[in-house]
């Protein structure tokens, strides 16, 4: 089957209806695709808030700032800048379409302290900031009636004889029928990769679909070499625990009850930012300060009413997965894979170097996050650079004439996927799945160096070539989802090669990328981004410089 629209969407999380409904908004016929139902995009796992600076006393320069000095000096400032300049009418925007946030006592907006910050301008819903914004920009989508394919993985992106992308193939989950959409403009918002590591605070949905697809059609992924480790996750399973509860004055504890943090950040302590945090919790435990390979969340001192008031999600998950009540009970926490901040190389209007192809949040990488994400600007970045994707498509898409569709490529997905389902038995895909998580979290992982980065590498190719004889054990068409399993395994193993070249390439410490052979931060060198382009033979890097507009490199200290 073959659908034909202006813009069309792949991903609906908030990234992707902001944008699909900023498409619309100026006038342009528009579709979603989701390989889940919208509310279950992976959106809902965003806790702690979204930041903006809203009080009198706080200013958009300052979050600019503060967000370039978390990015080490990486971050694109004209897009920082952009997304900072924005925030403000964006909070207020969402509230009008129903977003119910948490006030102050004077019933104004309240928010919460978060890492990295100068001023408490993260505003929230509770613990659940992500789940709240979501159904009401869903609330939104079915109000527009903008057509939505949900449970549909997209497989690749199509092209015009001319090179302009003009649609995209995919699957049918509920029938295994194959499907073409063709669009004047495409925008990939499919989230992140997290789970090309394992474990990871990411939805087991997030497999990197639409950078995986962008690469392969050419364009160029961004600095991916920086992975963010969050700084308070589960041992058991990875599972987030939010900064919001060092925003509201938790502690971090390691075995002898000391607040390491003093040594490390005096002045921000818990709340410096990610990686600073992160590299501090991983020392204590790599130096035996630990509790089994832990460290200590300690929010006891807030007493039961405001833990429940403020924080009952992040309480409840750990209660069920680490057997601690927080009210009564210090949390076992660790560093845990949680963020890509690189990505499809784009503009701040969202479009990437391939004509017709344009990209917002998670998977694209404009730059606002440079080498470390202040927690709860992702929220921001998927509303403010979701509606810029979707107006600029637009824009794009009615200054395009029509796009000719072309039903030999619908046929030839259709043998290749065949030819996969026809495979004899073979390599297990999950297990393969599985060595490829845990050798990018030993490896890749928060501290990394030369040695280890060369034998991930060698690893990943290895595993690239085993995967030519991964077998799809279910022969159905019917909601295959052992076949959706085996396409997203092939394209995290690109992902996982590009992160490994990205990081090699890099030969310097800056933000969540840190090598021991190489401690230093080099702006003489490395005020830069990596660029990786897909090739038969792996990776191909490339750099180009930062986009520096007012705040020059300095010492960065919390």
């Amino acid at each position: 089957m073959a659908e034909d629209y202006d813009v069309l969407v792949v991903g609906a999380g908030l990234a992707g209806m902001r944008a699909a409904l900023a498409a619309q908004q100026a006038g342009c016929t528009v579709a979603i695709v989701s390989k889940v139902y919208p509310v279950r995009s992976h959106s809902n796992a965003a806790q702690g808030g979204i930041n903006a600076a809203l009080d009198e006393a706080d200013s958009w320069e300052s979050h600019a700032y503060d967000t370039v000095k978390g990015s080490d000096y990486l971050g694109d400032q004209d897009a920082i800048e952009l997304l900072a300049r924005e925030a403000p009418a964006a909070i207020i925007e969402l509230e009008h379409m129903g977003v119910v946030f948490s006030r102050d006592e004077q019933g104004r907006l309240g928010s919460r302290n978060f890492g990295g910050a100068s001023h408490a301008r993260t505003y929230f819903v509770g613990d659940f900031t992500g789940q709240a914004l979501l159904h009401v920009l869903y609330e939104q989508l079915v109000r527009s009636g903008i057509m939505t394919f949900s449970e549909h993985f997209v497989t690749r992106l199509v092209h015009d004889d001319d090179g302009r992308v003009s649609g995209a193939l995919g699957l049918d989950m509920r029938s295994g029928e194959r499907r073409m959409w063709t669009a004047k403009a495409v925008i990939l918002a499919t989230g992140g990769m997290g789970r090309v590591y394992e474990p990871s605070t990411n939805a087991l949905i997030c497999t990197g679909d639409g950078m995986a697809i962008a690469y392969r059609a050419g364009a160029p992924l961004m600095d991916m070499e920086m992975v963010q480790f969050h700084p308070t996750t589960l041992k058991s399973n990875g599972a987030l625990i939010s900064e919001s509860a060092r925003g509201e004055g938790a502690y971090l504890l390691n075995r002898d009850g000391e607040r390491f943090m003093q040594t490390t950040a005096p002045h921000a302590m818990e709340l410096a930012s990610r990686d600073v945090v992160s590299r501090a919790e991983q020392i204590e435990i790599n130096e035996g300060r630990g509790v089994d390979g832990c460290v200590l969340l300690d929010v006891r001192h807030l007493g039961a009413a405001k833990i429940m008031e403020r924080l009952p999600q992040i309480r409840a998950l750990a209660l069920e997965f680490a057997g601690a009540d927080m009210i009564t009970d210090p949390v076992p926490i660790r560093p845990g894979m949680h963020y890509e901040m690189g990505g499809i190389k784009t503009d701040v209007h969202g479009a990437t170097p391939l004509p017709g192809l344009f990209a917002a949040g998670e998977c694209a990488c404009v730059s606002v996050h440079g080498a470390n994400r202040l927690g709860a600007n992702s929220l921001l970045e998927t509303v403010v650079f979701g509606r810029r994707a979707g107006e600029a498509a637009a824009a794009y898409a009615t200054e395009r004439g029509p796009v000719r569709r072309s039903p030999s490529l619908l046929d030839d997905e259709s043998r290749l996927l065949n030819l996969l389902l026809a495979r004899p038995d073979g390599i297990r895909p999950a297990a393969l799945r599985q060595e490829m998580g845990q050798t990018m979290t030993v490896d890749v992982g928060v501290f990394r160096q030369a040695e280890t980065l060369r034998a991930a590498q060698a690893a990943l190719v290895e595993m690239r070539e085993r995967f030519a004889r991964v077998s799809v054990g279910d022969k159905g068409r019917v909601f295959n989802q052992a076949l959706v399993s085996v396409l997203e395994l092939d394209f995290m193993l690109d992902l996982a090669l590009a992160v490994v070249a990205g990081a090699l390439a890099r030969e310097e410490s800056r933000g969540a990328h840190t090598r021991v052979d190489f401690p230093r931060r080099d702006d003489a060198h490395w005020m830069r981004h990596t660029l990786a382009f897909h090739t038969p033979g792996g990776p191909r890097m490339e750099t180009m410089p930062v986009a520096v507009t007012r705040w020059q490199p300095t010492e960065r200290v919390y």
